[in-house]
């Protein structure tokens, strides 16, 4: 069976449940690395910016959403830069567990179905639970690769279920030579 549409589990409702122990069996995080790139320059200071997006809206951002974007920011950034041209972080963990109670499908599946009401479910997937303003991903790069590492974090927005900012937290005198 397919899995439900994602925009099921974006809103935060509901208290925050990621007690494992009690669940029998939750699905591995799909998320490989949690820091890429340099990231001995990165704790040191040896990139001159810095660029964080921010969740405008509460909301839960699934594990495998978390990776495209780590992966698509990462591939773009990574292209221009070089290997040790840049650091990214993500910086939220997924440990909110989703749960799916299954539905019978097809023909007569309306009478069949009805089932219980607040059923706990079977563990389908982890998310996130981001709150407004939150840091999300974090990129550290050299000014001259200021505009691939702004698409980069733009590519990685479109794959959150809220609306996010890029907000430049080091290097704005380096921006002005640049734009």
């Amino acid at each position: 069976m397919a899995r439900k549409p994602a925009k099921m589990y974006r809103r935060v409702k509901g208290p925050a449940f990621t007690r494992r122990k009690y669940m029998g069996g939750v699905p591995n995080n799909r998320i490989l690395t949690f820091h890429v790139g340099n990231r001995v320059a990165a704790e040191t200071g040896g990139f001159k910016m810095h660029l964080e997006l921010l969740a405008d809206e509460a909301c839960q951002i699934r594990h495998t959403a978390l990776e495209a974007a780590r992966q698509i920011s990462n591939a773009t950034i990574r292209n221009v830069a070089g290997v040790d041209g840049y650091a990214l972080r993500i910086h939220t963990y997924p440990h909110q567990v989703l749960r799916e109670n299954k539905q019978a499908t097809g023909a007569g599946a309306d009478r069949v179905s009805q089932g219980m009401r607040c059923a706990f479910g079977k563990n389908v997937g982890t998310a996130a639970r981001v709150k407004r303003g939150q840091r999300v991903i974090s990129l550290h790069f050299n000014p001259e690769d200021f505009l691939v590492a702004k698409d980069a974090l733009r590519k990685a927005k479109m794959k959150f279920p809220t609306p996010c900012t890029t907000r430049l937290v080091s290097g704005a005198e380096h921006v002005k030579g640049l734009v």
